[in-house]
């Protein structure tokens, strides 16, 4: 392992590499180096503006992947930040080759990660530090519900622009407490019409939110999957889960939804999500439209219940 210092920012990778060219961007604030996607990615500021820049090809420590690979990988999702347009969507700036690396520059998001795992051996070991996912569970419902519409709309926006979620989870979530404001921000492994479970078992995704098509190789991905996603993320939201209950989706590879006494808000809202969570494909909405207008009806009877009480 070797120690690097950028800017008194500390992070270790397998074998050295020669930073100077980061200067010319910025000053490096913060770096993320923990993510197993071979990617290594920095905060940096250059006075004016705030960029997050992502960086392919070096032999970051918890890689399950070549540089090769990882360069390949963030080249072909570039079109990708192209392709989607919408307002909560993390701003591509310009993205290039330099050498044996690939970087991509991102206009920065305040806020905090919904999934920030490298962080979590510091929750553990501080137990009064409260994670951005906790204080995300303890805003209030209207709060998080005005972050779920966001997904909704973005979602539906992935469709419209013909691709398909994948590996969209909680870890692809900023949400900046100061403002209420919601950020995708990352949206690397999202394929385009018609895609196809190639990977079968390991096929990218979370198993606290995978769809079951998600771990059958040869399967169909599309709209039908990301309402499942999306139904995964809202109980996660709205539902109180036990590790034990975390655990479990690993164990069985399936996403399970809580009871309805775990569940935060009306019934019909409840059954409405659990809809989205059918393991037939053919029992959930068929799109994400469809689901939404449903959620929506269930919201506005919530509020008309709440304002005659």
């Amino acid at each position: 392992m070797v120690k690097i210092n950028l800017d008194n920012v500390e992070f270790q990778l397998k074998e050295s590499h020669d930073f100077s060219w980061i200067s010319s961007l910025g000053k490096v604030f913060c770096v993320f180096s923990q993510n197993d996607s071979g990617n290594i990615s920095f905060g940096v500021e250059d006075g004016n503006e705030k960029y997050f820049v992502k960086v392919a090809g070096l032999k970051t420590v918890e890689s399950v992947r070549t540089p090769e690979e990882a360069i390949a990988s963030l080249k072909e999702a570039m079109p990708i930040y192209k392709n989607i347009k919408h307002p909560n969507l993390i701003e591509l700036v310009r993205h290039y080759s330099l050498g044996d690396i690939y970087i991509a520059v991102f206009k920065w998001a305040d806020g905090d990660c919904l999934f920030d795992y490298w962080n979590f051996e510091k929750y553990h070991d501080s137990p009064r530090i409260i994670s951005p996912a906790k204080r995300f569970r303890q805003l209030s419902p209207e709060k998080r519900i005005k972050a779920v519409e966001v997904l909704f709309s973005f979602l539906s926006e992935v469709s419209k622009s013909n691709y398909v979620a994948v590996d969209f989870y909680d870890g692809s979530i900023i949400y900046d407490f100061s403002t209420e404001t919601t950020t995708i921000c990352d949206i690397d492994f999202f394929r385009k019409k018609p895609a196809i479970n190639d990977m079968g078992e390991d096929f990218w995704g979370t198993k606290r939110f995978k769809a079951p098509e998600e771990y059958v190789k040869g399967a169909v991905i599309d709209e039908a999957t990301n309402v499942y996603t999306l139904g995964a993320l809202i109980f996660s939201f709205f539902g109180n889960f036990t590790d034990a209950d975390i655990r479990l989706r690993y164990r069985k590879n399936v996403f399970m939804p809580c009871t309805f006494e775990n569940w935060e808000l009306s019934r019909s809202c409840y059954n409405c999500v659990l809809k989205s969570v059918s393991i037939d494909r053919s029992a959930r909405y068929a799109s994400i439209n469809e689901f939404f207008i449903a959620w929506n009806n269930c919201i506005v009877c919530r509020q008309n219940d709440h304002n005659r009480h």
